[in-house]
């Protein structure tokens, strides 16, 4: 498991946040829902749910302990009395026939294996329950990685990566498809889409690495994290030069999931 920072994480995701809002614009909530929230992060969103469900409920679950006292510190039950945090992790849930609606947004590429996950989302739902989550998929930052792989091929870096595993589950339609039916959903759609990253600078774009690429970062001596940071964030701007108005674009592939639990 990572060691995630929320309060950077929280200033540096407003494109997972935005993600998030479109895919919930995607749900016609009723106001009575009970909903599971798989990787709350920070919390927002969690309590943006809430927010929109005065007769029903919102429980966030992460594996970071960081990340869920951060979530019920900004986000407390005298304020959001139907709103709770718990952690926990997406591969290990015991919920059973407990939730209208499972959602996760930006969370599932971390799981390589998720078909333990699946699984517990399809019990966790109710009879007639909507699964929805986006995630990285297939091409997925494929700019970043390939100025990453030509990093590691470099001796300065490379003796930190000898035992490194590719972390995330860049998967495609094909690939969560079988799993999906594996676990027992209806898929309604399922389908790779691309999103434009933009970020306001070199200095964005180090701080969305920052707070995110943990896999690569952690895997670096802690005196020399900022400067593997800044080598590939001066790569980037060198191979994929900043707009007209300085925005750095990252070319992202995300996977959107909308499947059943048929009643």
């Amino acid at each position: 498991m990572y060691s995630w920072d929320p309060k950077l994480y929280s200033s540096n995701s407003s494109a997972q946040k935005n993600w998030g809002f479109e895919l919930l614009a995607k749900l016609n909530l009723k106001g009575n829902e009970r909903f599971l929230d798989v990787g709350c992060g920070d919390g927002k969103l969690s309590a943006d749910v809430a927010k929109s469900l005065p007769e029903g409920s919102v429980l966030g679950i992460d594996i970071s302990e960081e990340m869920i006292t951060f979530a019920r510190n900004h986000y407390p039950q005298e304020k959001f009395p139907n709103l709770a945090f718990m952690q926990a992790n997406a591969s290990e849930l015991t919920f059973d026939s407990e939730f209208d609606i499972v959602f996760s947004n930006a969370v599932l590429h971390w799981i390589t294996a998720p078909e333990a996950a699946l699984k517990g989302f399809w019990k966790s739902l109710k009879p007639g329950g909507v699964f929805l989550a986006q995630l990285g998929g297939r091409g997925n930052a494929a700019e970043i990685l390939k100025i990453l792989d030509y990093m590691l091929e470099n001796e300065k870096w490379s003796s930190y990566f000898r035992d490194f595993v590719f972390p995330y589950g860049f998967y495609g339609p094909e690939e969560y498809g079988k799993w999906l039916k594996e676990a027992g959903f209806s898929i309604r759609r399922l389908e790779l889409i691309s999103k434009d990253m933009a970020l306001q600078g070199e200095s964005a774009l180090f701080a969305w690495i920052a707070s995110t690429w943990h896999p690569y970062i952690q895997q670096v001596p802690q005196e020399l994290k900022e400067d593997f940071i800044s080598e590939l964030v001066t790569l980037f701007v060198k191979s994929y030069p900043p707009d007209s108005k300085g925005y750095v674009h990252v070319q992202m592939k995300r996977l959107e999931i909308k499947a059943y639990l048929e009643k």
